[in-house]
């Protein structure tokens, strides 16, 4: 990755990142991706528990604040995407591609409610990410026709954020797995004690929220699912 310097328009200086060196291919899409929940963090700065999840082994860290509007939401990707692109992860912005754009984000995640994926595509700049959250096949497979590079699938196990609404399971994550050709991340419950169920579903890896944002430490959540998807064990 190339680090260049400009001038800030508000004062000061800014980093611009070039992906130029950064490796960055939606095969990147894989291991452990945390959802950020700035409320979860009990008064730490989002950037700080960004940064720390990512030195500690997440590969991409997704900006989701749904709460914020467009000039926030902006000022905030400018803290934490610097912080966890220096700790060597991804860094998407969930649903504002202007946000992503504005940020020079590695990418967007798109929710069903934002834009479609082949109007974001027009909009993204040669080389960003487009994801997509998808519920089930059919989903999945127009997801992958309209040009998105990976898919997060979900809620597969029980958890309570999505309480009362039965989990899609492990084997509806395999048949999503099976028909399409880019990454597949799994989210909703997915812990280190489930991890190599998803892994073996064929998923390219895990989405997590609150079990990182919430933790006190959350450098050993995040070690733990890492050594949990790799097959080499967690404590």
């Amino acid at each position: 990755m190339t680090l260049t310097g400009r001038a800030d328009p508000l004062g000061g200086a800014a980093l611009s990142f070039s992906c130029e060196g950064w490796g960055m291919t939606p095969a990147s899409m894989g291991g452990v991706c945390v959802v950020t929940a700035r409320r979860l963090c009990g008064g730490r700065p989002l950037a700080e528990v960004a940064a720390v999840a990512a030195a500690a082994g997440a590969r991409a860290i997704q900006l989701r604040e749904k709460d914020l509007p467009g000039g926030p939401l902006w000022r905030l990707a400018r803290e934490v995407g610097p912080a966890v692109r220096r700790a060597g992860a991804l860094f998407l912005v969930n649903d504002r591609v202007d946000v992503a754009l504005a940020a020079e984000a590695d990418g967007v995640h798109l929710g069903g409610a934002g834009l479609p994926v082949e109007a974001a595509r027009r909009l993204l700049r040669p080389g960003m990410l487009a994801g997509a959250s998808v519920h089930g096949l059919e989903e999945a497979l127009r997801a992958e026709r309209a040009g998105a590079d990976y898919l997060i699938f979900g809620h597969v196990f029980a958890t309570g954020s999505k309480a009362g609404l039965a989990p899609r399971g492990v084997d509806a994550l395999e048949e999503v797995c099976r028909a399409v050709r880019v990454p597949v991340l799994a989210i909703g419950g997915v812990t280190p004690a489930n991890a190599a169920r998803v892994r073996e579903a064929g998923a390219a890896g895990v989405a997590v929220m609150s079990s990182v944002m919430a933790a006190t430490d959350p450098a050993a959540v995040v070690r733990a699912l890492v050594a949990a998807w790799e097959g080499t064990g967690w404590s």
